[in-house]
């Protein structure tokens, strides 16, 4: 066995411990409220490293915390080589000495406000006795693009297809985004993902590259991912997800129902994201942001929103020195003619189930809400 196998033996067969916040108890309760969050919880140790020396992980020990048997002790001895990441919550800076324009100053300030905000977030209410993550796994929705070195976690409904498609122009396997379908975008082969690289890749470009994501309104993201996957006609989310949610959410459901698995009511798909013995697992299109991205461990060097979407991604293409002619696309990837979801559109959907659901569906997604300053939602009876 060579030295990369023994490297990805020792990762692949220990998880990594890391600090993460519980999920808060589920009251039901008549109004929207933020869960409690423990602020005597040490987290981090208050020496801050520099700029330099600055870390793309956040939120973790000073060093992983393996704890591995006689046998494996030995293997750990194999891997020297591979110098030990030192998690330190120091934010890498973006090179912005190519940006004259007085035109991004506010999108400037505005970034630096969000960074600033999770970071602070992350210090604060990050507690011990979490559970336990894969390193594979906490990069597995995370794009490569190596010409620009760049670092993309997908997150699902905040505007992903695009941003695919600008990572395939950015390569050079595209002259346009507007040239790029919506198979090549989520089919095709084009894009690699972090987790496809060897240890010793995926630790060199978490370091050096520039790590940006994307985040939506939680309950935006779930209206948006409800209508796209059950409003319209889906091979896959309807027989898939569909017929397990109708079969043991709907009372009576009929036979057509039962076997084609179309027409989930959104009070039934609510039933299910909050089952904990769901029939089905979940789906990266409705799963949380704080699960997908791991932002309180990645040190993500842009947050963009999918709220302030084209300023924000216009800039960001400016800081990584994008070709001037490129910029983020504006059209919707499917169902153009559908009124794109918004808050009114929200409160529509939301208006359909009981006070105490939207609660819960609240501390659900509470981390996401409260990593990225959003508002609480839509609450009238």
């Amino acid at each position: 066995m060579d030295f990369l196998q023994q490297d990805n033996l020792l990762w692949n067969e220990h998880d990594i411990k890391f600090y993460y916040t519980k999920e808060p108890k589920r009251a039901p309760k008549k109004l929207i409220t933020s869960p409690k969050l423990d602020r005597s919880s040490t987290i981090f140790s208050e020496t801050v490293s520099s700029q330099a020396d600055a870390n793309p992980f956040l939120g973790m020990a000073a060093s992983l915390t393996l704890e591995l048997s006689e046998e494996q002790q030995k293997i750990k001895l194999l891997l020297k080589q591979v110098k030990q990441v030192n998690f330190s919550p120091a934010m890498r800076p973006l090179n912005k000495s190519s940006i004259k324009d007085d035109h991004w100053k506010t999108t400037d300030e505005v970034q630096e406000k969000r960074r600033a905000f999770l970071y602070n977030f992350c210090k604060k209410h990050i507690r011990e006795h979490s559970p336990l993550i894969h390193l594979m796994r906490m990069v597995s929705r995370i794009y490569v693009e190596d010409k620009h070195k760049l670092l993309y976690c997908e997150v699902p409904k905040a505007g992903c297809s695009n941003w695919k498609r600008v990572l395939i122009v950015l390569n050079g396997l595209a002259e346009s985004t507007y040239n790029i379908t919506h198979d090549a975008v989520h089919y095709g082969k084009h894009l690699k993902k972090l987790d496809s690289f060897d240890l010793k890749g995926i630790h060199m470009r978490l370091k050096t590259y520039t790590k940006v994501i994307f985040v939506r309104d939680p309950m935006e993201r779930l209206v948006s991912a409800f209508r796209d996957k059950f409003e319209h006609p889906n091979s896959y989310y309807h027989p898939v997800f569909g017929k397990s949610i109708i079969k043991k959410y709907r009372y009576n459901a009929d036979g057509e129902a039962l076997t084609t698995g179309s027409g989930v009511q959104f009070k039934e798909f609510i039933q299910y994201l909050l089952d904990s013995h769901r029939p089905i697992g979940m789906d990266i299109h409705w799963e949380q942001i704080s699960k997908l991205c791991n932002p309180c461990i990645i040190n993500y060097d842009f947050i963009g929103k999918f709220e302030t979407l084209e300023e924000d991604a216009n800039y960001f293409l400016r800081l990584i020195g994008a070709p001037e002619d490129l910029t983020y696309p504006n059209f919707k990837d499917r169902h153009s003619t559908d009124e794109r979801t918004n808050s009114e559109v929200v409160r529509q959907y939301l208006a359909k189930i009981p006070a105490t659901e939207r609660q819960m569906i609240y501390d659900f997604y509470s981390l996401d809400y409260l990593m990225f300053n959003y508002s609480a939602p839509y609450v009238g009876p």
